[in-house]
């Protein structure tokens, strides 16, 4: 990491012990739960969380994970905060003019990417619109807002936060943990689209990154064609979690690109 950069590293109570190798004045450790409010509870075994003012529908992991990306890029006073999930590696050097080379973070924005082959995405748009104040969207195709890594700007997610209290009569973390399908990407891209406007702000859709999303396992061939894909301007490989791809073969792959890049 380059020097002005801060790792945070998030992971969930049990697992603290694994990264304190890690710890340090760059990359404090944090527990998930410190960023969910207090009468949020976890319920052992199962990955379910419960909202003690607003009980049903619990919490999936899957939405009180997106809960504590948003409190935590709230909580930071930094210009710019990139969400980095676990199956992402770094193959060169970020910064903060990696993501906002003017000053301003630039908004990862596809034109049309939500169709209807993808009706999650719509609707994720919805959802958002709806905890924004916003009515609901025209019928056709959308933008996506989802990448990976993605790059926020913290004073952007405060008052994105503020608005969906506003707009719901809630707090904002009870107001997205009563919702079954949720998207904190898109929450954020309509929030500067639709609320703060496009006019004048750089947006992109290159993230910068080689993704597999595809949960079909990558060997060392196809992991070897998966590299060979990366581009100069790429920083990060992604190859999901899902995707069953052995860590021995992932980790031996990514050293030999590494050496010979």
């Amino acid at each position: 990491m380059e020097a002005d950069v801060t790792h945070h590293i998030i992971v969930p109570r049990h697992d603290l012990g694994l990264f304190d190798t890690l710890a340090g004045e760059r990359t404090p450790l944090h527990a998930a739960g410190s960023f969910l409010p207090r009468l949020m509870l976890s319920i052992p075994p199962v990955n379910i969380w419960l909202n003690v003012r607003k009980p049903y529908p619990p919490i999936r992991g899957w939405i009180a994970q997106q809960i504590v990306k948003l409190s935590a890029a709230a909580s930071l006073d930094v210009d710019i905060v990139l969400l980095v999930d676990s199956d992402i590696v770094f193959i060169r050097p970020v910064d903060t003019r990696t993501y906002a080379p003017s000053g301003e973070v630039v908004l990862y924005r596809k034109e049309d990417g939500v169709d209807e082959s993808l009706p999650r995405h719509r609707l994720w748009h919805q959802v958002a619109r709806r905890l924004l104040g916003l009515p609901p969207a025209e019928p056709g195709p959308l933008p996506d807002y989802i990448c990976s890594p993605c790059a926020w700007q913290p004073s952007v997610v405060r008052a994105m936060l503020e608005r969906v209290e506003a707009a719901t009569g809630r707090p904002w973390a009870t107001a997205v943990g009563g919702e079954l399908h949720f998207s904190e990407m898109v929450l954020y891209g309509v929030y500067v689209e639709e609320v703060l406007g496009l006019a004048g702000r750089e947006t992109t859709s290159d993230m910068l990154c080689v993704n597999h999303y595809d949960e079909v396992p990558l060997d060392r061939f196809t992991l070897g064609q998966l590299l060979s894909s990366v581009r100069a301007a790429d920083v990060a490989v992604m190859i999901s979690a899902k995707s069953g791809t052995s860590l021995k073969d992932r980790r031996q792959a990514l050293t030999e690109f590494s050496n010979y890049s």
